[in-house]
């Protein structure tokens, strides 16, 4: 369990640098070139008193660093989500294994729970380490030891509610990109129209060229930072139901491969 948290975080922190570096040349060598050049050309056509309606362009919207920081947020936690999500998947496949080989009408005993218990301890490291496999050797421990069923019904129980805790809390990092990105959006906000109360004195002159453009610095920020945060959380619920799915599915099988077969000589 150590050295998955070990590997988690540095894949976590690896994943952030690849985040800021890709997001940060894309940003330098496509999306500024491009917002400078137009809005240039708005600026010069609104000096020579052209009438004409400014458009709206994408690298417009996403030219500040406000959006920026909230796109390197957001591939860092789509990364770690796919990340958690690829360990859900690979422990849902082992939920298709036969970890436990009983055979119809046969019970498992209190002096079988070892021989039982062998081919779970067989697998390697990792796999030895899902919920699943876990889950089974612990309530075959329990029952050799304590010879009770009500026992290993606990521990199963304990087990899955364990685990259902320990992922809801390992989603703390998403969940607070998830608030962090609007929040940044909302900084964004605060600068722009900050930006366009220091250039009202040119407004009055007649000159709104500054104020608007910082009024689109404040509206934009806000509207990708939410539009972002959105992505991230229907992402998140995702992640969390196929979690949840799990659990509940390794104490279902638990309940119909283990604790139906268990019994005890009177």
């Amino acid at each position: 369990m150590k050295q998955q948290q070990n590997s988690e975080f540095l894949f976590q922190l690896f994943s952030l640098l690849i985040a800021v570096i890709l997001v940060h040349a894309v940003y330098v060598g496509i999306v500024r070139p491009n917002a400078e050049a137009i809005l240039e050309s708005q600026m010069i056509r609104q000096a020579a008193g052209e009438q004409f309606v400014p458009e709206r362009s994408l690298f417009v919207v996403i030219k500040d660093y406000e959006q920026e920081t909230c796109f390197i947020l957001l591939i860092w936690a789509l990364t770690i989500i796919g990340y958690k999500g690829r360990r859900t998947w690979y422990e849902r496949e082992i939920l298709e294994l036969p970890l436990l080989q009983v055979a119809e009408g046969t019970s498992i005993l209190p002096e079988d729970s070892r021989e039982f218990s062998r081919p779970l301890e067989a697998l390697d490291g990792e796999q030895r380490g899902y919920l699943l496999p876990r889950t089974l050797i612990a309530s075959l421990q329990r029952f050799g030891t304590t010879r009770n069923i009500q026992d290993v019904s606990t521990t199963v129980k304990e087990q899955c509610e364990g685990e259902s805790d320990r992922l809801d809390s390992e989603l703390s990092m998403i969940r607070y990109i998830a608030w962090a990105i609007p929040s940044i959006g909302f900084i964004g906000t605060v600068r722009g129209i900050g930006e366009a109360l220091g250039q009202a004195y040119r407004a009055v002159e007649g000159d709104i060229s500054g104020v608007t453009v910082s009024l689109g610095v404040a509206f934009n920020s806000t509207f990708v930072a939410l539009i972002l945060s959105i992505i991230i959380m229907f992402c998140l619920h995702q992640l969390q139901l196929s979690q949840e799915r799990l659990v509940l599915d390794c104490q279902r099988y638990c309940d119909q491969k283990l604790l139906r077969n268990l019994a005890v000589r009177s």
